[in-house]
């Protein structure tokens, strides 16, 4: 998290190097970690743009080295798919999106997204299908989140504390039609959706036929 890649942003080290950077920024804020608890670090950097010039960037950063999780809930092997209406602190409002959460340090991806289905869902995955990783915001968080598909026989209990009122089961390309009206906004939701459709996991219907 701190290695500086040639012709990128790199970040200034050297004491003298920070000052010229707090300087520049007419800021007297601190440089390096400015808080810390045990989901995130947020760390104010100063740095030397590709310009040449200086000034403070901060970034946020997971606590632990795993990465986060998102998981496609698919009933059985048919085209539904399984989303929660969350209600999400950060935006004051309800979201219609897949279960996710942070990984758990020791455990690997797999492992992860199958207890998070667990947390929200309360079911027990089958098939877990692989979908890549995403960054969700690269000008301020430096993780990464792996995407999951995973097969479920049923919804069993949610998790009403963390703010899950219900579950909604839909076709696929209804959760398409609603991410194209914008009534979906959850850019995790979008993202793995999207690689859901691009990985073949679901057929195109004669709309989608440009032949």
């Amino acid at each position: 998290m701190f290695v500086n890649v040639p012709g990128g942003i790199e970040i200034l080290l050297d004491p003298v190097d920070i000052e010229a950077a707090r300087c520049s920024a007419g800021s007297d804020e601190p440089v390096g970690v400015v808080y810390a608890d045990r989901f995130i670090t947020v760390v104010r950097d100063a740095v030397r743009f590709p310009d040449g010039s200086l000034g403070l960037y901060v970034r946020m950063l997971p606590a632990g080295d795993a990465p986060g999780v998102v998981v496609l809930p698919l009933m059985g092997t048919g085209s539904d798919i399984v989303l929660v209406e969350h209600y999400r602190h950060a935006t004051r409002a309800w979201h219609l999106e897949v279960p996710r959460g942070m990984g758990e340090e020791g455990e690997g991806g797999p492992a992860n997204a199958i207890r998070e289905l667990e947390e929200e869902l309360g079911v027990r995955a089958g098939e877990l299908i692989s979908l890549g990783t995403v960054h969700a915001d690269s000008g301020l968080l430096g993780g990464h989140a792996e995407l999951y598909a995973a097969r479920i026989p049923g919804v069993g209990t949610l998790d009403r504390a963390e703010g899950i009122r219900r579950a909604v089961v839909m076709p696929f390309s209804r959760a398409e039609e609603l991410i194209g009206q914008g009534d979906i906004t959850d850019g995790f939701t979008i993202a793995v959706v999207t690689r859901a459709r691009l990985a073949g996991l679901f057929a195109k219907g004669p709309d989608d036929d440009t032949t």
